[in-house]
């Protein structure tokens, strides 16, 4: 018997569709498989330079937590992340070694979940985003983010995979960089110094004279665009309003955001005020401690610490743009952190 058609046409056998889709569907497996061993080799590559591991973020990926073992994060921007320097080198790794130190042979780790120009908008996000690591304390440290504007990003989340699985591919970021290289005719000093001329993250990289000029050009960058720092004592402190000024609303509202959130997640918060940077920053942190300290007023899950003068950000040997830290500058501020981290810290 012949099977009826139409139109003169036999219809495709269902086996044959299937077959198709079948095959379809390997394709996109082979295709898929090779982008990740792709990308888990860029992870590799510069995991420790200025790459982040598989999960987003800086170090080793942290396996399950251990029995008695206390954990910290690290929030903030670049100067968390360690802009400029090794992955070792940033403050959260020695910060890590310090406790141990400390501690001997109690199990405690620091987490460096710092992103290059995320503001305190991330916070909460970032908290909620690795909760899994099941952390004891969350240190917030970021203020120079949103010295000009709220920063309203959280850029790992531009990533859907990052969000729907928690794996954050490097590949697209790649791509991203080679794009603008593309752009700029393999200038990337020049691409950043157009689009932010407060980050500039060539000059880390460039040695004697060439770096010293650099350095003094981001100085003077940072100068225009915030103002000057007063010395400690030149002139009267900023003393502090109820609340916060309208230009520090959206900071202080993120700040206690993400305090709300670390609570929610049953950490302990120490909010850290940065070396100071300029007069404007000082504005800026006074008003967010004040805020706290209003709304947190009985509240002993959190700690306020002032590193604000722990270091002159215009010494080259401590701060090599006038911002970003140099492995000496970061060995301070890990240094100022270990006590006020123990005292956060719960029993083991």
């Amino acid at each position: 018997m012949v099977s009826p058609t139409r139109g003169g046409i036999r219809p495709r056998p269902r086996r044959a569709l299937l077959v198709g889709a079948a095959l379809a569907l390997a394709s996109l497996a082979v295709t898929a498989s090779a982008l990740l061993g792709v990308d888990v080799y860029l992870h590799h590559r510069y995991a420790e330079s200025v790459g982040v591991n598989v999960r987003g973020y800086r170090g080793l990926v942290a396996g399950a937590k251990r029995p008695g073992e206390r954990r910290v994060v690290v929030l903030g921007g670049s100067t968390v992340f360690g802009y400029g320097v090794r992955t070792t080198e940033a403050f959260p790794a020695l910060l890590e070694r310090r406790l141990e130190s400390r501690l001997g042979q109690e199990a405690v780790s620091v987490i460096n979940l710092g992103y290059p120009k995320e503001g305190a908008w991330s916070f909460r996000a970032t908290l909620e985003d690795y909760a899994r690591l099941r952390y004891d304390v969350a240190i917030l440290y970021e203020g120079y983010n949103d010295l000009r504007k709220a920063h309203r990003r959280v850029f790992r989340h531009d990533s859907p995979i990052f969000r729907l699985t928690g794996y954050f591919p490097l590949l697209p970021l790649v791509l991203a960089e080679k794009a603008r290289a593309i752009r700029y005719g393999g200038d990337l000093a020049e691409r950043y110094n157009v689009e932010d001329p407060v980050f500039r993250p060539d000059v880390a990289d460039r040695t004697s004279a060439a770096a010293l000029a650099a350095a003094a050009g981001v100085v003077r960058s940072l100068e225009a665009v915030l103002g000057p720092l007063s010395p400690d004592g030149a002139k009267p402190a900023l003393a502090a309003q109820p609340g916060c000024r309208d230009r520090w609303r959206a900071y202080c509202a993120a700040m206690e955001d993400a305090v709300r959130a670390g609570f929610a997640h049953g950490a302990r918060v120490l909010v850290v005020t940065q070396p100071y940077v300029a007069d404007v920053h000082v504005e800026q942190q006074s008003d967010m401690v004040q805020h706290l300290h209003e709304t947190f007023a009985d509240e002993r899950r959190l700690f306020l610490v002032d590193l604000g003068r722990a270091v002159d950000l215009r010494d080259r040997t401590v701060a090599f743009d006038g911002m970003h830290l140099t492995p000496q500058g970061n060995a301070v501020i890990a240094a100022a952190l270990v006590e006020p981290v123990l005292a956060a810290m719960p029993a083991p």
